[in-house]
């Protein structure tokens, strides 16, 4: 892995992870708040749709350059399995959040990575087209057969291929080239506002490369789940 001056020579922008995980924050925030207690003010959600292309764009970030594979795995897992077992007590859902999208889109990438290193070509080929079905069967084909149910995933396929696309993307150009196209097609899929996630392009083309000074990752782990259970419980007060 190369060091952080080595990563800052391949890049030209100035906004280091952390300020865009901030901006993507704020944009998730606004994003709920308009869908659980605003929602006619629709620019909250359109604000809101530069929250995925960020987060999934440092998602792979962080599965290329985590220390500890296994750990970075298990923080982001368990976070979902944590809020799904909520979600799931408070309301009854089914609905798989993005955390899931992430869960499902670095682990796709660490066992792909894994069998690359440790099967021969043909085997490695077969066993990467098969787990990439088993996620297109859970995020496609499941929420047909539950179709009585809101089993869905956030973002869907699509969106498990985004941060997949920009981890394998060699260079800050192939990985915006490769998001814009992902985004598109979350464009033409979900439509509407979605089409705005496109704004969050020129952000990510700010990138520096650099984390930034304050290791601010258990904020963002923590925002997540505290933030939406301020919404829930203002949402049941009005």
């Amino acid at each position: 892995m190369q060091g952080e001056e080595a990563l800052q020579s391949k890049w030209s922008g100035f906004i280091t992870g952390n300020q865009l995980k901030i901006i993507a924050l704020v944009a998730m925030t606004c994003d709920h708040v308009g869908k659980e207690l605003l929602p006619q003010f629709t620019w909250l959600q359109i604000i809101g749709r530069l929250a995925f292309p960020i987060f999934a764009y440092m998602i792979a970030e962080g599965c290329l350059h985590t220390k500890n594979r296994r750990r970075y795995l298990f923080m982001i897992g368990g976070l979902a399995l944590a809020c799904q077992v909520v979600y799931f007590a408070a309301m009854g859902s089914l609905y798989q959040s993005v955390l899931v999208t992430f869960t499902l889109a670095i682990l796709l990438i660490y066992f792909a990575d894994w069998v690359k290193t440790h099967a021969n070509p043909l085997l490695a080929a077969i066993a990467i087209a098969g787990s990439f079905g088993l996620v297109w069967f859970v995020s496609v084909e499941l929420p047909v057969v539950l179709w009585r149910t809101d089993y869905n995933i956030d973002y869907g396929f699509a969106g498990i291929l985004l941060v997949v696309g920009i981890y394998y993307a060699k260079g800050p150009w192939a990985k915006l080239l490769t998001a814009a196209g992902v985004l598109i097609v979350l464009g033409l899929t979900f439509e509407g506002i979605q089409w705005y996630g496109l704004l969050a392009l020129p952000l990510l083309a700010l990138y520096s490369g650099r984390r930034g000074k304050q290791n601010l990752k258990y904020l963002f782990y923590i925002y997540y789940p505290v933030h939406l259970v301020c919404i829930y419980l203002i949402s049941l007060m009005i």
